[in-house]
Protein backbone atom coordinates (compact mmCIF):
# COMPACT_ATOMS: atom_id res chain seq x y z
CA UNK A 1 0.00 0.00 0.00
CA UNK A 2 1.49 3.48 -1.05
CA UNK A 3 1.95 5.70 2.51
CA UNK A 4 1.31 9.44 1.41
CA UNK A 5 2.50 11.34 4.47
CA UNK A 6 0.69 14.73 5.22
CA UNK A 7 0.45 15.97 1.50
CA UNK A 8 -0.03 19.71 3.03
CA UNK A 9 2.69 19.64 4.73
CA UNK A 10 4.85 18.31 2.14
CA UNK A 11 3.76 20.77 -0.65
CA UNK A 12 4.40 23.41 2.04
CA UNK A 13 7.82 22.63 2.54
CA UNK A 14 8.41 22.26 -1.15
CA UNK A 15 7.43 25.79 -2.06
CA UNK A 16 8.97 26.99 0.64
CA UNK A 17 12.73 25.28 -0.26
CA UNK A 18 12.36 26.59 -3.18
CA UNK A 19 11.03 29.91 -2.64
CA UNK A 20 13.46 30.84 -0.05
CA UNK A 21 10.95 31.50 2.79
CA UNK A 22 7.34 31.04 4.49
CA UNK A 23 6.13 34.16 2.96
CA UNK A 24 7.48 33.15 -0.35
CA UNK A 25 5.45 29.72 -0.11
CA UNK A 26 2.69 31.90 1.58
CA UNK A 27 2.14 33.95 -1.48
CA UNK A 28 2.52 30.57 -4.02
CA UNK A 29 -0.19 28.50 -1.75
CA UNK A 30 -2.59 31.19 -0.72
CA UNK A 31 -2.04 30.78 3.13
CA UNK A 32 -0.11 33.11 5.61
CA UNK A 33 3.59 32.38 6.36
CA UNK A 34 2.51 31.40 9.91
CA UNK A 35 0.14 29.01 8.19
CA UNK A 36 3.23 27.32 6.20
CA UNK A 37 5.33 27.62 9.25
CA UNK A 38 2.83 25.26 11.03
CA UNK A 39 2.76 23.03 8.50
CA UNK A 40 6.49 22.64 7.29
CA UNK A 41 6.95 22.23 11.58
CA UNK A 42 4.60 19.46 12.01
CA UNK A 43 5.84 17.75 9.06
CA UNK A 44 9.37 17.57 10.72
CA UNK A 45 7.89 16.22 13.84
CA UNK A 46 6.15 13.44 11.88
CA UNK A 47 9.15 12.63 9.57
CA UNK A 48 11.35 12.75 13.03
CA UNK A 49 14.08 14.94 11.16
CA UNK A 50 14.96 18.90 10.71
CA UNK A 51 14.19 20.06 7.21
CA UNK A 52 14.97 23.63 7.97
CA UNK A 53 17.44 26.06 10.36
CA UNK A 54 15.65 28.90 11.12
CA UNK A 55 18.30 31.26 10.89
CA UNK A 56 17.34 35.15 12.28
CA UNK A 57 16.36 36.23 8.38
CA UNK A 58 16.29 33.35 6.02
CA UNK A 59 15.54 29.58 6.00
CA UNK A 60 18.74 27.64 5.57
CA UNK A 61 17.81 23.69 4.17
CA UNK A 62 19.78 20.44 6.30
CA UNK A 63 21.18 18.29 4.10
CA UNK A 64 18.37 16.19 4.56
CA UNK A 65 15.91 18.89 3.75
CA UNK A 66 17.96 19.57 0.21
CA UNK A 67 17.95 16.01 -0.40
CA UNK A 68 14.21 15.76 0.35
CA UNK A 69 13.44 18.79 -2.03
CA UNK A 70 15.87 17.76 -4.96
CA UNK A 71 13.29 14.87 -4.91
CA UNK A 72 10.07 16.90 -4.61
CA UNK A 73 10.08 19.40 -7.00
CA UNK A 74 10.48 17.16 -10.10
CA UNK A 75 7.25 15.05 -8.64
CA UNK A 76 5.11 18.32 -8.54
CA UNK A 77 6.03 19.78 -11.69
CA UNK A 78 5.37 16.09 -13.10
CA UNK A 79 1.83 16.26 -11.57
CA UNK A 80 1.64 19.84 -12.24
CA UNK A 81 2.31 18.97 -16.05
CA UNK A 82 0.13 15.73 -15.92
CA UNK A 83 -2.45 18.06 -14.92
CA UNK A 84 -2.27 20.12 -17.36
CA UNK A 85 -2.07 17.69 -20.03
CA UNK A 86 -5.26 16.00 -18.88
CA UNK A 87 -7.34 19.15 -18.33
CA UNK A 88 -6.44 21.58 -21.60
CA UNK A 89 -7.64 21.27 -25.34
CA UNK A 90 -6.44 18.62 -27.86
CA UNK A 91 -4.40 21.18 -29.70
CA UNK A 92 -0.63 20.51 -29.35
CA UNK A 93 1.37 23.30 -28.08
CA UNK A 94 5.22 23.80 -27.67
CA UNK A 95 5.95 27.49 -25.43
CA UNK A 96 9.68 28.40 -25.86
CA UNK A 97 11.49 30.79 -23.46
CA UNK A 98 14.08 32.54 -25.27
CA UNK A 99 15.28 36.14 -25.53
CA UNK A 100 14.59 39.02 -27.41
CA UNK A 101 17.36 39.03 -29.76
CA UNK A 102 17.80 35.26 -30.42
CA UNK A 103 14.41 34.71 -31.00
CA UNK A 104 14.61 37.25 -34.20
CA UNK A 105 18.17 36.31 -35.20
CA UNK A 106 18.43 32.68 -34.89
CA UNK A 107 14.96 30.42 -33.99
CA UNK A 108 12.45 32.37 -35.76
CA UNK A 109 14.42 32.24 -39.34
CA UNK A 110 15.25 28.44 -38.74
CA UNK A 111 11.34 27.89 -37.04
CA UNK A 112 9.75 27.16 -40.47
CA UNK A 113 12.24 23.56 -41.01
CA UNK A 114 10.71 22.30 -37.12
CA UNK A 115 6.84 23.43 -38.86
CA UNK A 116 7.24 21.71 -41.91
CA UNK A 117 8.41 18.10 -39.91
CA UNK A 118 5.96 18.56 -37.35
CA UNK A 119 2.86 20.96 -39.00
CA UNK A 120 0.63 19.60 -35.96
CA UNK A 121 2.53 21.23 -33.42
CA UNK A 122 2.10 25.20 -32.30
CA UNK A 123 4.80 26.63 -31.41
CA UNK A 124 4.45 29.60 -29.40
CA UNK A 125 7.45 31.81 -28.14
CA UNK A 126 7.71 33.79 -25.09
CA UNK A 127 10.27 36.20 -24.77
CA UNK A 128 11.84 35.82 -21.26
CA UNK A 129 14.84 37.92 -21.70
CA UNK A 130 18.03 36.85 -22.26
CA UNK A 131 18.80 37.81 -18.16
CA UNK A 132 15.74 36.35 -16.78
CA UNK A 133 15.84 34.71 -13.48
CA UNK A 134 12.94 32.84 -13.49
CA UNK A 135 11.94 29.37 -15.55
CA UNK A 136 7.88 30.46 -16.68
CA UNK A 137 5.70 27.75 -15.12
CA UNK A 138 3.85 27.41 -19.18
CA UNK A 139 7.12 26.79 -20.90
CA UNK A 140 7.86 23.55 -22.24
CA UNK A 141 11.80 24.30 -22.84
CA UNK A 142 14.04 27.62 -22.56
CA UNK A 143 17.17 28.89 -24.51
CA UNK A 144 19.29 30.49 -22.05
CA UNK A 145 23.03 31.71 -22.38
CA UNK A 146 25.25 30.90 -18.95
CA UNK A 147 27.06 28.54 -17.69
CA UNK A 148 25.06 26.20 -17.67
CA UNK A 149 24.43 25.73 -13.78
CA UNK A 150 20.26 26.28 -13.60
CA UNK A 151 19.05 24.53 -10.31
CA UNK A 152 16.04 21.92 -10.69
CA UNK A 153 16.68 22.17 -14.58
CA UNK A 154 18.05 20.34 -17.07
CA UNK A 155 20.63 22.18 -19.08
CA UNK A 156 22.45 20.65 -22.63
CA UNK A 157 25.06 22.63 -24.79
CA UNK A 158 23.85 24.25 -28.28
CA UNK A 159 26.33 26.77 -29.49
CA UNK A 160 29.66 27.86 -28.58
CA UNK A 161 28.94 31.84 -27.70
CA UNK A 162 31.62 32.78 -29.55
CA UNK A 163 32.62 36.72 -30.43
CA UNK A 164 34.35 38.23 -32.94
CA UNK A 165 33.86 41.50 -34.36
CA UNK A 166 31.61 41.89 -37.43
CA UNK A 167 30.20 44.97 -39.87
CA UNK A 168 29.52 46.04 -43.08
CA UNK A 169 31.29 44.87 -46.50
CA UNK A 170 31.82 48.53 -47.25
CA UNK A 171 33.30 49.47 -43.97
CA UNK A 172 35.95 46.19 -43.93
CA UNK A 173 37.78 47.32 -46.81
CA UNK A 174 39.87 49.81 -44.14
CA UNK A 175 40.65 46.92 -41.77
CA UNK A 176 43.32 45.11 -42.53
CA UNK A 177 44.23 44.43 -38.88
CA UNK A 178 42.84 45.24 -35.80
CA UNK A 179 45.31 47.85 -34.77
CA UNK A 180 43.24 50.05 -37.24
CA UNK A 181 40.04 49.82 -35.03
CA UNK A 182 39.06 53.18 -33.47
CA UNK A 183 37.38 53.53 -30.08
CA UNK A 184 34.24 56.06 -31.29
CA UNK A 185 33.15 53.35 -34.13
CA UNK A 186 33.10 50.40 -32.01
CA UNK A 187 29.09 49.55 -30.73
CA UNK A 188 28.35 48.63 -27.33
CA UNK A 189 25.88 46.33 -26.11
CA UNK A 190 24.57 47.59 -22.10
CA UNK A 191 24.31 44.30 -20.76
CA UNK A 192 27.70 42.57 -22.36
CA UNK A 193 30.66 46.07 -21.68
CA UNK A 194 32.90 43.28 -21.06
CA UNK A 195 32.75 41.44 -25.08
CA UNK A 196 34.88 44.31 -26.18
CA UNK A 197 37.83 44.42 -23.78
CA UNK A 198 37.94 40.83 -24.34
CA UNK A 199 38.41 40.59 -27.61
CA UNK A 200 40.55 43.60 -27.35
CA UNK A 201 42.79 42.04 -25.45
CA UNK A 202 43.12 38.88 -27.36
CA UNK A 203 44.01 40.45 -30.18
CA UNK A 204 46.78 42.44 -28.58
CA UNK A 205 45.41 45.92 -28.54
CA UNK A 206 45.00 47.00 -25.31
CA UNK A 207 45.37 50.61 -25.08
CA UNK A 208 41.58 51.10 -27.07
CA UNK A 209 38.21 51.43 -25.59
CA UNK A 210 34.97 51.48 -27.16
CA UNK A 211 33.24 54.00 -27.07
CA UNK A 212 30.46 54.39 -29.69
CA UNK A 213 27.12 54.25 -29.24
CA UNK A 214 25.38 52.30 -27.02
CA UNK A 215 22.52 49.70 -27.62
CA UNK A 216 20.25 47.56 -24.87
CA UNK A 217 20.31 44.19 -26.92
CA UNK A 218 22.48 42.60 -29.48
CA UNK A 219 20.31 42.71 -31.97
CA UNK A 220 20.14 46.44 -31.91
CA UNK A 221 23.59 46.56 -32.63
CA UNK A 222 23.98 44.33 -35.23
CA UNK A 223 21.07 46.17 -37.24
CA UNK A 224 23.36 49.21 -36.70
CA UNK A 225 26.35 47.29 -37.77
CA UNK A 226 24.21 46.49 -41.12
CA UNK A 227 23.04 49.84 -41.32
CA UNK A 228 27.39 51.33 -41.73
CA UNK A 229 27.09 52.89 -38.28
CA UNK A 230 29.57 51.17 -37.01
CA UNK A 231 31.48 47.61 -35.96
CA UNK A 232 29.61 45.29 -33.59
CA UNK A 233 30.65 42.51 -31.79
CA UNK A 234 28.94 39.41 -33.00
CA UNK A 235 28.37 36.49 -31.15
CA UNK A 236 27.52 32.51 -32.91
CA UNK A 237 24.72 32.10 -33.27
CA UNK A 238 23.32 35.92 -33.89
CA UNK A 239 25.51 36.46 -36.95
CA UNK A 240 25.90 33.10 -39.01
CA UNK A 241 22.81 33.89 -41.09
CA UNK A 242 24.14 37.59 -41.65
CA UNK A 243 27.33 36.70 -42.28
CA UNK A 244 26.10 33.53 -44.95
CA UNK A 245 24.22 36.16 -47.09
CA UNK A 246 26.88 38.80 -46.97
CA UNK A 247 24.68 41.27 -45.11
CA UNK A 248 27.85 41.63 -42.38
CA UNK A 249 31.71 40.02 -42.77
CA UNK A 250 34.07 39.27 -40.17
CA UNK A 251 37.21 41.72 -40.93
CA UNK A 252 38.93 39.40 -38.62
CA UNK A 253 39.57 35.48 -38.55
CA UNK A 254 39.75 35.81 -34.71
CA UNK A 255 36.91 34.21 -32.63
CA UNK A 256 37.43 34.87 -28.71
CA UNK A 257 34.97 32.49 -26.33
CA UNK A 258 32.51 34.42 -24.31
CA UNK A 259 33.42 32.28 -21.45
CA UNK A 260 29.45 30.58 -22.01
CA UNK A 261 27.31 28.96 -23.73
CA UNK A 262 24.04 28.51 -25.26
CA UNK A 263 22.03 25.83 -23.71
CA UNK A 264 18.33 24.22 -24.06
CA UNK A 265 17.11 24.48 -20.64
CA UNK A 266 14.22 22.33 -19.43
CA UNK A 267 12.68 20.40 -16.47
CA UNK A 268 13.56 16.42 -16.50
CA UNK A 269 10.05 14.83 -16.95
CA UNK A 270 9.29 17.10 -20.13
CA UNK A 271 11.79 14.51 -21.74
CA UNK A 272 9.14 12.34 -22.18
CA UNK A 273 7.03 14.19 -23.90
CA UNK A 274 6.52 13.91 -27.30
CA UNK A 275 6.13 17.35 -29.05
CA UNK A 276 9.48 18.55 -26.66
CA UNK A 277 11.15 15.19 -27.78
CA UNK A 278 10.60 16.28 -31.85
CA UNK A 279 12.03 19.61 -30.63
CA UNK A 280 14.71 18.60 -28.88
CA UNK A 281 16.03 16.30 -31.70
CA UNK A 282 15.80 19.11 -34.50
CA UNK A 283 17.04 22.00 -32.57
CA UNK A 284 20.30 19.54 -31.75
CA UNK A 285 20.74 18.67 -35.33
CA UNK A 286 20.17 22.71 -36.17
CA UNK A 287 22.74 23.67 -33.56
CA UNK A 288 25.40 20.76 -34.88
CA UNK A 289 24.98 22.18 -38.33
CA UNK A 290 28.13 23.83 -39.47
CA UNK A 291 27.98 27.90 -39.44
CA UNK A 292 29.83 29.73 -42.71
CA UNK A 293 31.81 32.55 -41.58
CA UNK A 294 32.30 35.23 -44.24
CA UNK A 295 35.85 37.65 -44.29
CA UNK A 296 36.30 40.66 -45.36
CA UNK A 297 34.91 41.24 -49.67
CA UNK A 298 36.80 40.98 -52.54
CA UNK A 299 37.52 44.22 -54.37
CA UNK A 300 35.19 42.80 -57.22
CA UNK A 301 32.29 42.15 -54.52
CA UNK A 302 32.72 45.41 -52.45
CA UNK A 303 30.06 47.43 -54.95
CA UNK A 304 27.68 44.05 -55.10
CA UNK A 305 28.09 44.00 -50.93
CA UNK A 306 27.31 47.62 -50.48
CA UNK A 307 23.61 47.01 -52.36
CA UNK A 308 22.88 44.10 -50.63
CA UNK A 309 23.43 46.60 -47.35
CA UNK A 310 21.07 49.12 -48.51
CA UNK A 311 18.54 46.64 -49.55
CA UNK A 312 18.44 44.44 -46.30
CA UNK A 313 15.41 44.59 -44.47
CA UNK A 314 15.46 43.92 -40.60
CA UNK A 315 13.04 42.59 -38.22
CA UNK A 316 11.25 44.95 -36.28
CA UNK A 317 12.98 46.38 -33.67
CA UNK A 318 13.05 44.60 -30.18
CA UNK A 319 10.84 45.68 -27.12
Amino acid sequence: MRRLLFLNGIKAFEAAARGGSFAAAGAELNVSAAAVSRMVHLLEERLGVALFERKANRLVLTATGRAYQSGLTPIFDALASLTTQVTAPKRRVLTIGVGPTFAMRWLIPHLADFRKAHPDIEVRITAGGVLASSFGDDWSCGIRLGDGDWPGLVAEPLFAADLVPVCAPRLAAGLKRPSDLKGPSLLRVAHANEDWPLWLKAAGVVRLSARGPEFDHYGQALQAAVDGLGIAMGIRPYVDDDLLARRLVAPFALTVPKGMRWYLVYRSFQAGQRDFAAFHRWIMRAAAAPATQAGPPRKKDRQKGAGIVNGFTNHPAES
